[in-house]
């Protein structure tokens, strides 16, 4: 929802750290496994509730998400790049709510509940993103991404918000995770509706 807003005004700001990178020889897909990698040390830091250091990671990982993207419009785009980038972010998402799982065990369920309104978020993106691809639906909103992309109440940006609310609050987790767990399968669901009008027209 939030994200046609936020990535334009960050779009200049990762675009120079992509040009430095590049110009010492660092490719997109380096900026992505490092910041994968980056990004997986936040659930051992779950698990010791260092909240402060798992927010860096976090913040860390997302950063190099940016970057890694600007880098691969400079190097020139490729599907192995896309691929690598989109199955990453969502191992990433996964991993951080399986940390507050181990956080604290009254979180358990709530982060189970959150890992299945992901797994209707995501399902619902990458299968829309295979038959737009297949059909050659553009999305004027999202030129630039590698898969077609599909907007919602939760996007990249409510997600990051999601995370630093967690690190700044983890007692509140349990009604942060049930809320932003309402708002993703809402997003699921009108995913699913307007992929199924939209093919159901051109079919």
């Amino acid at each position: 929802m939030l994200d046609r807003y936020t990535l334009p005004l960050l779009k200049r700001p990762l675009q120079a750290s992509a040009r430095v990178l590049a110009a010492h020889g660092v490719s997109a897909n380096q900026v992505t496994v490092v910041g994968f990698v980056i990004g997986l040390l936040a659930v051992p830091a779950l698990l010791l509730n260092a909240y402060g250091l798992a927010l860096g990671l976090i913040l860390l990982n997302r950063l190099g998400d940016g970057i890694d993207g600007e880098l691969a419009r400079l190097q020139g785009p490729s599907d192995a790049g896309a691929f690598l980038d989109i199955t990453l972010d969502f191992i990433f998402y996964q991993a951080v709510v399986f940390g507050f799982a181990l956080a604290d065990p009254a979180f358990t369920h709530w982060a189970l509940l959150l890992m299945l309104s992901f797994v209707g978020t995501g399902i619902s993106f990458l299968a829309f993103a295979i038959m737009a691809e297949r059909r050659s639906i553009s999305n004027p909103k999202y030129p630039n991404k590698g898969l077609h992309y599909m907007a919602g109440l939760a996007e990249g940006t409510e997600t990051i918000a999601f995370f630093v609310a967690c690190c700044v609050w983890p007692a509140a987790f349990p009604w942060l995770a049930g809320g932003f767990a309402a708002l993703c399968f809402i997003t699921a669901g009108m995913r699913i509706l307007f992929g199924f009008k939209t093919l159901q027209t051109l079919a």
